[in-house]
């Protein structure tokens, strides 16, 4: 017997930076297990290519929004709603970085890292969160990160927007709780992606990583798609404000070189 309490079956998922990378691979997980989902990027192309990928077992919808503008938030909350009547999950995972000393990002770097990962992400929150608390129910599943944890050399301005975040699922879940609407996050570890393939590809990286991760392993994609399915579901009905951390371990303590 199929166990109802992690089914998300039939939901209606938006899917925010969903045409590569973590929001691709969530994406496809809610899809894989009879969710809706609808792929949101501001690159058509990318998109085709990502449904052309999910679409191998299940038909999956497109919308190009850019986070940076509201009215294209407005618009894609709203031709959701007009299809579908209803926003069971946001998966809001839009997000960019540059990693280079802190005194060397330019104020437009800054800008366009906190424009999307911080502002972006708190406007499609706010615009889903309506459509949300007007039909009194919904999961929000923010992405956090490693860095707001720890900040890593060469990502302040990242890291900034992580804290942000952190402190947005707080906040949000503190304000909409009693309206009905969960918000949550989930803070990954050490995930290459296409924005970071290369930097884990070289062999002092993954012997560093091996060294601070009990679990000894980078992590994957699939890796994150259980604690999105458990705070997506019923299965967390009465989990909010809180951060996930899926990071084999790395936010456990700091492993110095020691034998034991």
């Amino acid at each position: 017997m199929e166990d109802k309490l992690f089914s998300v079956q039939g939901q209606i998922v938006l899917a925010v930076g969903a045409s590569r990378g973590i929001g691709l691979g969530l994406a496809a997980g809610f899809a894989a297990r009879g969710a809706q989902v609808i792929l949101v990027s501001r690159d058509q192309a990318m998109l085709n290519a990502a449904r052309r990928e999910i679409e191998r077992d299940v038909p999956v919808e497109t919308m190009v929004c850019d986070v940076a503008h509201s009215d294209d938030i407005a618009r894609m909350v709203e031709a959701v709603m007009a299809r579908h009547g209803r926003i069971d999950t946001l998966l809001n995972v839009a997000g960019v970085t540059v990693r280079k000393r802190a005194e060397a990002f330019t104020e437009a770097e800054f800008d366009r890292i906190l424009g999307i990962n911080l502002r972006g992400n708190f406007l499609v929150a706010q615009a889903v969160g309506r459509a949300m608390l007007e039909q009194g129910s919904g999961s929000i599943i923010n992405i956090d990160s490693l860095t707001s944890y720890a900040p890593l050399s060469g990502t302040v301005p990242y890291a900034i927007t992580k804290g942000g975040i952190s402190n947005m699922t707080r906040g949000l879940a503190q304000e909409w709780g009693p309206r009905g609407v969960r918000v949550n996050a989930i803070a990954p570890g050490f995930f290459p992606t296409a924005l970071s393939q290369k930097l884990w590809a070289q062999p002092k990286m993954q012997a560093w990583s091996d060294q601070v991760t009990p679990l000894r392993r980078l992590g994957v994609v699939e890796d994150l798609v259980g604690a999105a399915i458990f705070l997506a579901s019923a299965a967390s009905g009465f989990v909010t404000g809180q951060v996930l951390r899926v990071d084999g371990g790395v936010s456990a303590g700091i492993n110095w070189p020691i034998e034991l």
